[in-house]
């Protein structure tokens, strides 16, 4: 009943820019609602997340770049990427944690690549 589906990955040119979507159903309040990725051979690491108050965390290596934003009303959050870089080539999957429990989306491919 609870699902996060993500749209908005593909392949993009070193320096392009993308923005990810994801919209939560089947919950609402969703306390934090973010963005991880996971790049082949690589550990999962967090993107950006943001609470539902407003306040944002973002990866060091993304700061600058990456811009995180929530519609709390509409449980969506999207991720726009800017001065995108290979190593930024993953897996992205969003987040969301309400409560005790914690939601995984099924991922979008990001391919950063000249």
């Amino acid at each position: 009943q609870v699902q996060l589906v993500e749209s908005g990955g593909g392949l993009v040119q070193p320096g392009g820019s993308l923005r990810l979507s994801c919209a939560a159903s089947g919950m609402f309040s969703i306390y934090d609602m973010g963005w991880y990725r996971q790049a082949p051979g690589k550990q999962r690491e967090l993107v950006a997340t943001r609470i539902i108050t407003g306040s944002e965390k973002y990866a060091d290596s993304v700061k600058g770049r990456f811009t995180i934003s929530r519609d709390n009303a509409k449980n969506t959050v999207d991720l726009q990427m800017k001065s995108l870089h290979p190593d930024d080539t993953a897996v992205y999957m969003c987040h969301a944690r309400h409560g005790l429990y914690e939601y995984w989306g099924q991922g979008t491919q990001v391919t950063v690549s000249s």
